[in-house]
Order: structure tokens, then sequence, then C-alpha cells
């Protein structure tokens, strides 16, 4: 029996995450045959992880047109388009159904080991293009498989591998002795267990985003229930106009309104900031609490808990012997990574961008989704939908198609720098709401549309 040709395997991606899912979607619109690989026992895994939670997009905002088309002949009708689904919602009511009707080409418990070259490793050169991918999977069960490829798209996020609290992106000392008492998830406070972990406690929230807003609003919550709850907000950074996010201004609302809710709790005392901490060390007193120091030799009042929303970083080992052209900073691809870089600007908004910002020096490989970002913040949904809607297109030879993407992002209403590294009083600030124009349609590749109301 002839073995078949390359373009006769199927496509893999990497998790049946938001992302992934709609990937397969985007193939099969294609003629493709993906095989979705997924670590989990079922659709959407890590956003099951903080099924608590609610998005700040709206429905409308979080489901994907090929996706939608495969769900249609079931009977499925999106929800209300200007609903805000939770984590549970968006895991039950649209990813976990989407997977239902890819059956057979979602493989559950399945986690990617490996991916290479078919009898190449990264040294060599000759006749690499011309050889399907390799990739290795572990079963639940613990045995082993290779599978043949034509091209892989990871969709792997980056849930799993959250960034510490060391101000310098390694474990702070101590952080590994008493980890215990840390956590790098937003508590879901209707566990009855869990509310008891911060009930009356003093709690450390570490970190500047979405997720740090969540967590001190939550904790605010709590707060008014449960005396002798406080949060003890700690920020590389100091406050300035930006702190809390575009506020009103911000084209998610729901965004926005969660930084005015951490700023109410700060404001009402539920909360107080520390700013210009970068955390070095942590210990236990002599009473089990713990007490974080900074670099520059601040120590903290003590805290019972710390919860570390720091961001993520991607897991890349799996991948180490294809040839990937990754910004060294961001761990993002080099094309993409100037229009995402935090060290440059704040904004929300990205460009348009597809197949040629997301290819790399090895064929046929891509990273999608919140992986695609690498280091870097605010990831949207559909930005991960019009990626793969490009990268698809591109796989089945239409490169035209692939190259015209057309995608309008909110803005947050924040623009300007990260802030002086060296001042903890410097923040960035914004007048009026957003200086980031919304980008119009373009040609991926052929660079960024020029602001209309200043550039960020």
């Amino acid at each position: 029996m002839n073995a078949p040709t390359t373009d006769q395997l199927p496509v893999v991606v990497v998790g049946a995450g938001p992302i992934g899912l709609a990937a397969a979607a985007h193939l099969i619109e294609r003629g493709l045959e993906p095989l979705v690989l997924e670590a989990g026992l079922s659709a959407g895994t890590a956003v099951r992880a903080w099924s608590h939670v609610r998005l700040f997009s709206h429905w409308a905002e979080v489901t994907d047109p090929a996706a939608e088309k495969l769900l249609a002949p079931t009977g499925w009708v999106r929800p209300d388009g200007t609903g805000y689904p939770t984590g549970a919602d968006w895991a039950e009511q649209y990813l976990q159904l989407l997977a239902d009707v890819l059956g057979e080409q979602v493989r559950y418990g399945a986690t990617v080991t490996g991916v290479a070259r078919a009898g190449r490793d990264r040294i060599v050169d000759s006749g690499r293009d011309e050889q399907p991918f390799t990739v290795h999977v572990q079963t639940a069960d613990g045995r082993e498989e290779r599978i043949t490829a034509r091209a892989v798209i990871d969709a792997s996020g980056t849930w799993s591998t959250p960034s510490p609290m060391g101000a310098d992106g390694l474990p702070a000392l101590g952080e590994k002795t008493v980890s215990d008492h840390i956590t790098h998830r937003v508590p879901d406070l209707g566990d009855p267990a869990v509310r008891a972990r911060y009930a009356g406690k003093r709690t450390a929230v570490i970190g500047s985003g979405a997720s740090a807003f969540t967590a001190l609003a939550y904790l605010a919550d709590l707060a008014k229930e449960e005396d002798g709850t406080h949060a003890a907000w700690i920020l590389r950074r100091g406050i300035g106009a930006s702190t809390y996010g575009g506020g009103e201004a911000d084209e998610l609302p729901a965004r926005g309104a969660l930084g005015l809710r951490a700023k109410e709790a700060v404001e009402a005392g539920h909360a107080s900031t520390v700013t210009g901490f970068r955390t070095q060390s942590v210990e236990r007193d002599a009473d089990g609490r713990l007490v974080l120091a900074a670099e520059d030799g601040r120590r903290l009042d003590p805290v019972d808990e710390v919860i570390v929303l720091t961001g993520f970083r991607p897991d890349l080992s799996f991948l180490s012997e294809l040839r990937l052209g990754l910004d060294e900073r961001l761990q993002a691809p080099t094309a993409l990574a100037p229009l995402i870089d935090p060290n440059v600007h704040s904004c929300g908004t990205v460009y348009p961008h597809g197949v040629n910002e997301l290819s790399h020096p090895e064929k046929d490989i891509y990273l999608v989704g919140m992986k695609s970002y690498g280091r870097a913040p605010t990831f949207l949904a559909m930005t991960g939908y019009e990626q793969v809607r490009s990268i698809a297109a591109s796989i089945a030879g239409d490169q035209e198609a692939a190259e015209r993407v057309e995608l309008t992002l909110p803005e947050t209403g924040v623009c300007g720098g990260a802030g002086l590294f060296d001042d903890p009083d410097a923040a960035q600030s914004s007048e009026g709401g957003g200086c980031c124009a919304a980008p119009s349609a373009l040609q991926i590749g052929i660079g960024a549309p020029a602001a209309t109301s200043g550039g960020c």
C-alpha cells in the first residue's frame, strides 16, 4: 500500500480551546482534515478552570463564524449576543457542543510531547520542507503514539505556565516553599472551601491587569460580608490615570467596569495599594504568615495568602526540534511582536494579522491564540479567530484570502508606555479616552495603517 502524500495527511491542531476548535472549523470549511489533540478530558479544559469568571467580551465576540456554520445543523443558536458569558457558559454552551460536532476529529487525553520533521532534527537542512511533521503524543493511559501531519497549528495557550511573583521573571526566593498559600488563579469565592481560605484574612494581590482587577473586586465583595478581609494590591509601577484601565472610555464596557470596580475597592478601603514594589523574596514569620520583601529592601506587613496574577508564558519545550522565529523578549513570532509589545504601548488594539505575521522559518507550523502573543497580555478571542481563518486559507493554497483580513477591534481607552522602569511614581496617562485609532482593513504583512489621531 502506498503511503499517503503530505497533502493527504491531517492538519494537527494542539488544544481544544476556543481558538483550536475554531481552527478545526475553518480547516473543514476549506476541505481540509483537522485532528485536534486535547490533553484534558473535555473541550475548553483551561476555560473550565476559570468557569466562575465572567468574560468582558459578549457572546457575539467570542463565537467564530465558521464554527457557527458547523453548529447550525444541530439547531444551535448563539446565546444573546449582548450577554456576557462566564467561563462555564462558554465551555458548556459553545465549546463542548462544537467539539461534539467535530466528533472523532477531536481526541481527548492526548498530550503532545514533541513535534518534529519526519527523520529530521532541527540541525538537518536536506529535504526538510518536503517532510511531513511527526507529532509525538502521550495518551491518558500512558501509551505513546506518533501522528504524521501536513501542518501543525499550536493553540495550546499559556494557561498551564503562569508567571511567578519574582520581579526578575523567576520565582521569588521562598516562593516554592510557601506554595500552599499562593495561587496563580482568580479564586472562586462561591466555593465554600475557597471562601474560607480568604474570609477574614489579609491577601496580597500581585498584578495589574484584568485578572488582578477581578480578584480585587471579589475580595472587596467578601470584605463587605466578612470582617477582617483585606487585600494589599502590589504594583510594580505607580498609580496613574491608566492604572485602572480604560474605564468608561473602554469600547469593551465590561472590561472598563472591572478597572472601576478595582478603583472602588481601593477608595472604599477594602484594598490598599503598594506601589513600586518588585518582589524579591517571601518568607514565613513566627506566626506562620507570609512576609514579602522587595528588591529595594522594603518589607510588607504579613499576609495570610498571596494571589499572583502576573501573566502567563508559552510552553515551547515540545517544539524544541522545530525552527521557530520568536522575538527574544516576548517569545512571540518576530513579525507580530512589534504590534503587541507592552514595552511600547498598552493598547488592547492590535492591527489585523494572520499567516504572514505568524509564519516561522519552519514551514507550516503556526502558534495561534494566546500562545502567539508569547508573554504579552490582553488577547481577544476575535483576534484568534481571524488568525486561524487566515492560516486555514493559506494551507489550502488561497493566499489572496489568507492575506485579506478585515477586523476592527475595540479600543482599551488607554495608551502610553509601560511606565519608567526605575521610577515607581511614573505611570502612563491618557487624555480624552483612547489615543489609538481603531485599525482599518489592510493586507496582512504590508504593515500597520497610520493612526488618525495620534499613535500608540
